[in-house]
């Protein structure tokens, strides 16, 4: 299945691009991501979480950049996974552009992409509207953090002296992780939207 989704942010295409390859920094805005593992600089494990009511649908996989073309901001990153605790399957491809586009940028994304399990029962409608939805909330999320102006070095305040090291160990940095989809919310969102569209479009009734 297909997807196409867009969006534009108002800032410097080459910092949006530089943003969405950073996994690091992007994946706070993909709605229930979870960074658990950066292998090397363009493989990624992590999980994705589902919430539906009580329940929860968790996919556990990897995801690669598989092309990157700085010069024109593009690149490809492809992904898979399993659910945690089911037989479902989920495998996507996408491909990225970031455009100049009235003085802000243009970013331009096409995911092709397969599931197995719960979530394959639904229609392609539902799925598309779904995947803008959940595009919409990332979007919102990246212009919160690129639309406003970066603070030159020679202006950020100056770092607090160093403590003197502990004798007890630091706890490890908890995994890098975004709220889960509320899916039920989700679903009650798109599903007004696509009554919205089907009632605008039947014509008026002659008096």
């Amino acid at each position: 299945m297909l997807i196409e989704n867009s969006f534009q942010v108002d800032a410097p295409p080459d910092r949006v691009y530089a943003f969405l390859l950073d996994v690091n920094r992007v994946v706070g805005c993909v709605p229930g991501a979870e960074l658990s593992e950066v292998v090397d600089p363009t493989t990624f494990k992590g999980k994705v979480k589902i919430k539906v009511g009580p329940v929860t649908v968790a996919y556990a996989g990897t995801a690669r950049i598989v092309d990157r073309d700085e010069a024109n901001r593009t690149a490809t990153l492809s992904g898979e996974g399993r659910e945690t605790t089911g037989p479902g399957n989920a495998r996507a491809t996408a491909k990225m552009k970031v455009t100049e586009e009235g003085g802000a940028s243009r970013v331009d994304v096409s995911t092709d992409f397969t599931v197995a399990g719960r979530v394959a029962q639904f229609g392609r409608g539902l799925m598309e509207d779904v995947s803008k939805s959940l595009v919409a909330q990332m979007a919102a999320c990246i212009k919160a953090k690129l639309e406003t102006p970066e603070i030159p070095a020679a202006e950020q305040p100056a770092a607090p002296p160093a403590e003197a090291p502990s004798s007890t160990p630091a706890p490890p940095a908890p995994a890098l992780q975004s709220k889960p989809v509320n899916a039920l919310a989700l679903f009650w969102s798109v599903l007004v939207a696509r009554l919205r569209r089907l009632f605008s479009r039947q014509p008026a009734q002659p008096r």
